[in-house]
């Protein structure tokens, strides 16, 4: 075999691996149990189908009056702290307490999916989030360790994945 075989070869399952590692991400700690719903019985629904993607006050305020490519989707997972869970991997009901606090101060909140990848939640309406008019942090907050379905638009950027739910604009 010559070298230039060698390399391509090389580098094709360098490739592969790489594509592979990519679908399957492990989930940190998972000794940490969720003990309230399942991935195949979700304990409830959190946010409400759009008819459209973008919500008008996101178009309105996007550039050019055009928000990023996205997705109405529907993904299961467990609500957690997004900061605790990159910093220490925590998550389940062992870390409910402590993920209700750090989302009710204002760290992010996420959505961890049977396949390890994570999802930050935030509201889908640009302005009311802006303006603070909206409770969904209130709601995923009562949630923390739950295995929830939650509804709204994905949009992935640069490896980072979001899901902007709808449904929460205070009355």
């Amino acid at each position: 075999m010559s070298r230039k075989t060698l390399f391509v070869a090389g580098g094709l399952v360098a490739v592969s691996s790489l594509i592979f590692a990519a679908k399957s991400v492990p989930v940190l700690q998972p000794q940490m149990k969720v003990e309230t719903g399942s991935f195949d019985k979700p304990a409830g629904n959190l946010g409400t189908k759009p008819a459209q993607p973008w919500s008008a006050t996101t178009i309105g305020a996007a550039v050019d009056g055009k928000a990023n490519a996205a997705k109405v989707t529907t993904l299961t997972g467990e609500i957690i702290d997004f900061s605790c869970y990159l910093q220490i991997g925590k998550h389940g009901e062992k870390h409910r307490s402590c993920g209700q606090k750090c989302i009710t101060a204002g760290q992010p909140i996420g959505l961890l999916t049977k396949d390890g990848n994570m999802y930050m939640l935030m509201e889908e309406e640009h302005d009311p989030r802006r303006d603070g008019l909206t409770d969904f942090r209130k709601t995923a907050a009562e949630h923390v360790a739950h295995i929830m379905e939650v509804t709204g638009t994905e949009s992935s950027h640069g490896g980072y994945n979001a899901l902007y739910v709808t449904g929460y604009l205070k009355k």
